[in-house]
């Protein structure tokens, strides 16, 4: 909506200041601080509300022992997230590119099946939402959804770009890239940032992190000059995603406020599917899909925990890790006294690592 003040510029020399509202770079700064104040000014009456209407944390028994003591927290705060980041995008985005309402879309469809998976778990007061095969058919669904609005309401091309090799650029047949690769990568992504959600601060500092980088791969992927340099695909309009990739980064940090150790809220299924799929989206959009494997990589590592874990104990009844995802099996490597203590520590240093990926996938703009 802001991004229309630009239009009174030619009203009056002296509103020549409004042509600032044409910048993305100002508008994403905006849009960040923006989706920064209203998760902090929500937060306290939304974690009120979700106690009130006592929507807390349900605790696997199969769990760390030492979680128990989160039973009762107020879950579902994902809702917190989603809203800071769809009303700052609407007030601060071109309204007219497709890009940001398929983005826009993306998120909330993602965000819908979370939601319903905390809201059964809620009504039937047990750790039981949506069966594995209900979550995966609608993931899947919506991601259809999501290709088929990329196909027919955007500009988009199916060329596929591979990290680090220039000259191999094929195109895929629309159906092949939009229908089944796409799909794959935001289901993937989408679940993996819901198997992170397991400490205090964890998923969503990394979330954090990885739409700061995502921010900037955006705004360089959205810029002809910068594209070409770095040897990058060139989408017209995409740049405005970057404003969408900012309201992320300040809902994310907003969110924190709150989700730091102890958490006073968590996410729930709502907050971790809503920002995989807007990761998934968005590195589909600007086609960086392989490329996500190193943004996001401590998402990549705990779901590759997972997978080696279940794979290792099918076939040889062995468990490599105490306890899966990975941010657990380092929780139990300290006895249960000093478990809780160490929560934060371990928070922290997953997010250092989150960090360093970041800077590696940023430092491969010059290695093309």
């Amino acid at each position: 909506m802001f991004y229309y003040f630009r239009l009174f510029q030619n009203v009056h020399d002296s509103l020549s200041f409004l042509r600032v509202f044409e910048q993305v770079t100002f508008r994403t700064a905006m849009a960040a601080v923006t989706a920064l104040i209203i998760s902090i000014a929500l937060g306290p009456r939304m974690i009120r509300t979700l106690k009130q209407f006592q929507i807390g944390q349900q605790i696997r028994e199969e769990g760390p022992g030492t979680h128990k003591s989160k039973s009762g927290t107020p879950t579902m705060g994902g809702l917190l997230i989603l809203t800071a980041v769809v009303v700052s995008t609407l007030l601060w985005s071109d309204l007219s590119v497709a890009y940001v309402w398929v983005a826009v879309g993306a998120t909330l469809a993602y965000g819908g099946i979370g939601f319903a998976d905390d809201y059964l778990k809620v009504k039937r007061r047990h750790n039981l939402g949506l069966t594995g095969k209900q979550k995966l058919a609608l993931q899947f669904a919506s991601a259809f959804a999501f290709g088929l609005a990329l196909h027919f309401l955007t500009t988009y091309n199916t060329r596929l770009s591979v990290p680090f090799v220039k000259t191999f650029n094929p195109e895929i047949w629309w159906p092949i890239y939009l229908l089944v690769f796409s799909p794959i990568v935001m289901v993937g992504v989408s679940n993996a940032v819901n198997l992170t959600d397991g400490l205090d601060g964890l998923a969503i500092s990394i979330t954090m992190v990885t739409a700061a980088a995502l921010t900037g791969f955006t705004y360089v992927t959205g810029h002809r000059e910068f594209a070409n340099y770095l040897g990058l695909e060139h989408i017209k309009e995409v740049h405005e995603l970057t404003i969408f990739c900012g309201t992320l980064t300040g809902a994310s940090l907003g969110f924190l406020w709150f989700n730091a150790p102890p958490a006073e809220v968590f996410m729930g299924d709502v907050g971790a599917l809503g920002i995989g799929g807007a990761i998934g989206a968005v590195a589909v959009m600007i086609k960086q899909e392989f490329l996500l494997v190193m943004i996001g990589g401590v998402f990549v590592l705990e779901a590759l925990s997972v997978i080696m874990q279940v794979t290792s104990f099918k076939l040889f009844r062995r468990r490599i890790f105490k306890m899966t995802p990975i941010h657990h099996h380092f929780e139990l490597l300290y006895p249960p006294e000093l478990s809780r203590r160490m929560e934060p520590k371990i928070v922290f240093r997953f997010l250092i690592v989150a960090i360093l990926f970041a800077l590696l996938s940023l430092a491969t703009l010059k290695l093309r």
